[in-house]
């Protein structure tokens, strides 16, 4: 794998410390401003909402400038909107800290995802963008636990200062790792916009938002779920974080492994398991062991899908992928949104802590039910190009034979 993938990772890193990283501080940051947990959890909302804006947004002002200069101002964009974070005086300048920082992370992945794939022979696509990715999920092995034991220490102000210095860290890798990449030939706004034409690129984005928002359906809410319903005492939410974080590395590389192979059938089998292991959270959230073991589980299935998810837009859209690419970086994160606002509603609702996880497991088997009908389309497709096929070939044979 090419050494500019490392710098990759590197953003990577930076922007999942800085989406996560806020699961860990939510009661910290709703006791400083005096919000409630669900109140808070906009902070969350509003992130994921403004990857969904700003994935097109910043990608198609980004048609006309040559990708590594892109991933560099993508870097510094990032960078600003965490330190507004860090010195917000009130709730409502954090979170236009937080949107602010999330225009940057869609077309970030989108366009990092098209540089990776370009990096690497084909069959090897979803390996290189799953090592991008792999700077993502380490965060939640190493950063987020990190954060999260800084913030708890010395305030979660300090956690989003050293988030905007990574970013520091991610745009210098980029700028000496990343090889100088002219601007495509001949891409325009329009033959971008005409992928979403493709009835598969619209189903793989679909099962994104729904299998991706069954992930954060859980962990939105899950320091409050360890502590309240847990009984896991605050400080352990690090070590816990970790678990989660693990189980993302190993399910993003056996799925960017799998996904080379067989995407179909590690999608099918991925989105069928995340789906009950978060119903069977329901009940395990009750036991300390058990709710450790499926915490690392949803992290490892919920990142099993990210490469052939990815993969399967940049496949089906592959004459104009950087648009379709980022805006299924956005869809990521508009299940994050829809997941983070309906766990929020099923608390305030009064049933408990817990509820997040059916709403978790309903989105994911929605999603298993696309790519059923994805998969089944694709099948008909195929045996229909066969006919037509075979239809053909016996005229061509006659025609040849009274042409001789």
């Amino acid at each position: 794998m090419p050494l500019a993938l490392l710098a990759l990772a590197i953003g990577a890193f930076g922007i999942g410390t800085t989406e996560f990283v806020i699961m860990g501080l939510l009661p910290e940051v709703a006791a400083d401003f005096g919000v409630t947990i669900p109140a808070a959890g906009l902070l969350v909302t509003g992130y994921a909402l403004g990857v969904v804006a700003g994935a097109p947004l910043m990608t198609a002002l980004g048609t006309r400038v040559p990708r590594k200069r892109m991933l560099m101002l993508l870097m510094g964009l990032f960078v600003a909107g965490n330190l507004l974070s860090a010195l917000a005086p009130a709730f409502g300048v954090m979170l236009a800290g937080r949107i602010v920082a999330s225009l940057a992370h869609g077309a970030f992945f989108g366009i990092g995802s098209v540089v990776a794939a370009g990096l690497v022979a084909p069959a090897r696509r979803a390996g290189a963008i799953a090592l991008m990715f792999t700077g993502l999920t380490v965060a939640n092995v190493v950063g987020v636990p990190l954060g999260t034991f800084l913030g708890q220490r010395a305030g979660w102000r300090v956690t989003f200062l050293v988030v905007a210095a990574l970013g520091v860290v991610g745009l210098l890798g980029i700028a000496r790792l990343v090889p100088e990449l002219p601007r495509p030939e001949g891409v325009r706004l329009r033959h971008e916009l005409a992928a979403f034409r493709n009835v598969q690129v619209l189903l793989a984005m679909a099962m994104t938002v729904l299998g991706f928002g069954g992930v954060f359906a859980a962990i939105t809410y899950i320091a409050p779920m360890l502590t309240g319903v847990t009984g896991f005492a605050g400080s352990s939410v690090t070590w816990l974080l970790v678990l989660f974080g693990l189980g993302m590395v190993g399910g993003n590389l056996v799925g960017g492994r799998f996904a080379d192979r067989a995407l179909m059938p590690m999608l099918y089998a991925s989105l069928g398991a995340l789906a009950v292991t978060l119903a069977l959270f329901t009940v395990t959230a009750h036991h300390k062991a058990a709710a450790a073991v499926t915490l690392a589980l949803v992290g490892a299935l919920g990142f099993a899908t990210v490469p052939p998810l990815q993969k399967r837009v940049l496949d089906q859209a592959a004459g104009a992928p950087t648009l379709a690419s980022a805006v299924n970086i956005g869809a990521f994160n508009l299940g994050n949104a829809l997941a983070a606002w309906l766990g929020g509603l099923v608390i305030s609702a009064g049933y408990g802590y817990t509820a997040p996880d059916w709403v978790g497991a309903a989105l994911a088997a929605a999603a298993l039910a696309l790519a059923l009908l994805s998969g089944a389309l694709e099948r008909r497709d195929t045996r229909t190009r066969s006919r037509v096929v075979a239809q053909h070939q016996p005229a061509e044979t006659d025609l040849a034979a009274n042409g001789r």
